[in-house]
């Protein structure tokens, strides 16, 4: 069964009498190059246990269980359980967990399901939800090698963005914190179906393998870059003073002794000075409250 031909996929769909679902963000992949390239450069392989989220109609996921030891994926769309049954029917390898990946406890399923595997994580994630996945699979801390997920291409560049830059966000500062991010290879739109409004993009985030900071300071530090992200425009000062509700003169004292001029804005700086900043802002703010 070739889970890429157009024809296959439109039979199997009739059959099972499934629509896709815009509220899912449902594109199913069809190009054949695509699924086995995420799969060979996102650590399915002997040793391992794939993480995936989102199986559409399982393209991916035969890939993966082909390649490494297990394979568990997580589907909130309880109308494609019985395409799964049928599309993966060849693979022992494979547990489908109906549920919201939000809401789902992804420690317990890489412990219990992976036992004695190296842990990675696949995923085609649809556009709408792409952030919070990212941001959930990084800040749980899943003990995974390596994020390897498929967005649209404009998120893509931001998340690998260099921090400093144009394209950053406070995602890319997020994602430079927990890890390292690059793209590996650039998909078309016609890729998919049903075909999507904009191209696509394959990252991989490569976990960081300690924490940057105490619990109290990266708290911190998130609240600070969510400060001065959130009026890019303004100095560090103005963004942040107006945001967190702390005296300018705090914010010109914490940044002086970061060694950074009165007059920085938070998205021109890198990520070891946001982080400097942050610790001496959080230090100099404790003194006053």
């Amino acid at each position: 069964m070739v889970l890429t031909n157009i024809g296959t996929v439109k039979d199997i769909l009739s059959r099972h009498g499934f629509s896709f679902s815009k509220g899912l963000g449902q594109n199913f992949i069809i190009n054949p190059d695509i699924c086995p390239k995420i799969a060979e450069m996102g650590n399915a392989a002997e040793g391992f246990g794939v993480l995936e989220i989102g199986t559409g109609i399982g393209v991916l996921t035969a890939e993966l269980a082909k390649r490494a030891n297990k394979v568990a994926a997580v589907e909130i769309d309880t109308r494609l359980l019985p395409i799964l049954e049928e599309t993966l029917a060849d693979f022992s390898n494979v547990k489908i967990f109906n549920e919201d990946v939000m809401k789902c406890d992804l420690h317990r399923i890489i412990r219990e399901e992976f036992a004695g595997l190296r842990a990675s994580v696949c995923a085609n994630l649809p556009y709408y939800i792409t952030s919070p996945v990212i941001m959930l699979l990084l800040e749980s801390r899943l003990p995974v090698e390596s994020i390897t997920v498929m967005v649209q291409k404009e998120a893509a560049q931001r998340l690998c963005a260099k921090v400093g830059s144009r394209d950053a966000g406070a995602i890319t500062v997020a994602v430079n914190y927990y890890g390292t991010a690059r793209q590996l290879f650039g998909v078309s739109r016609g890729s998919f179906m049903p075909s999507p409004n904009v191209d696509s993009a394959v990252i991989r985030i490569d976990p960081a393998a300690e924490q940057r900071l105490p619990e109290a300071e990266e708290k911190y530090f998130f609240k600070v870059v969510k400060s001065g992200f959130s009026q890019r425009r303004k100095t560090a000062a103005n963004a942040v003073s107006s945001q967190m509700g702390l005296p300018k003169d705090v914010v010109y004292e914490a940044l002086k002794v970061a060694g950074l001029p009165e007059t920085a804005r938070l998205e021109q700086l890198e990520l070891e000075e946001l982080m400097e900043f942050s610790c001496r802002l959080k230090a100099f703010s404790g003194q006053v409250s």
